[in-house]
């Protein structure tokens, strides 16, 4: 496909917003996303020549959107401090319906408002269904690591919902 540019436009324009809300999921930024996206698109275009036909082009794809977003994560983790996520919050009021007013471009913004390290294994194990085991290896993290990252993200989105629904709600 390195040879036929008209062959990557029809992928690009086929997939491309697909890949590029993975990729959203992943980063921090747009800004960053489109990084990771652009640096996607690069690696699926080199290595189209690999793809062996046993599974969807599209699962294909966003496998190695997924492990750009990581590898990005990893190359630029230094940059990152979840200091300030690192509380735990004690939420004593339950709100069973507080999900289901909430729309799911106001779920994505809060997960997007996650540290990068809760957001990023928040998207591995609840959206794409990776185990903390396979977590643990992808982002060389331990096991425990990963839950409790988890754990923390749901602490932190729950916390944004009742917010969300009840703004003089303090919780702390």
């Amino acid at each position: 496909m390195k040879q036929k540019p008209a062959a990557q436009e029809a992928l690009y324009k086929k997939y491309g917003a697909r890949m590029m809300a993975v990729c959203m999921r992943y980063a921090h930024t747009t800004f960053e996303a489109e990084d990771i996206f652009q640096d996607g698109f690069v690696r699926i275009f080199k290595s189209i020549i690999n793809f062996s036909r046993t599974g969807s082009l599209e699962g294909w794809m966003k496998q190695i959107m997924v492990n750009t977003a990581i590898n990005h994560y990893h190359s630029n983790k230094k940059h990152y401090n979840n200091d300030e996520f690192d509380k735990h919050f004690d939420i004593q009021h339950h709100d069973a319906d507080a999900i289901s007013d909430i729309s799911a471009e106001e779920i994505t913004a809060m997960i997007s408002q996650l540290a990068d390290g809760y957001r990023i294994v928040f998207n591995l194990f609840v959206v794409e269904g990776y185990s903390h085991l396979e977590i643990a290896d992808m982002l060389e993290i331990s096991e425990g690591t990963s839950k409790s990252q988890l754990s923390k993200a749901k602490q932190l989105l729950r916390k944004m919902i009742l917010n969300l629904k009840h703004p003089d709600y303090v919780t702390e």
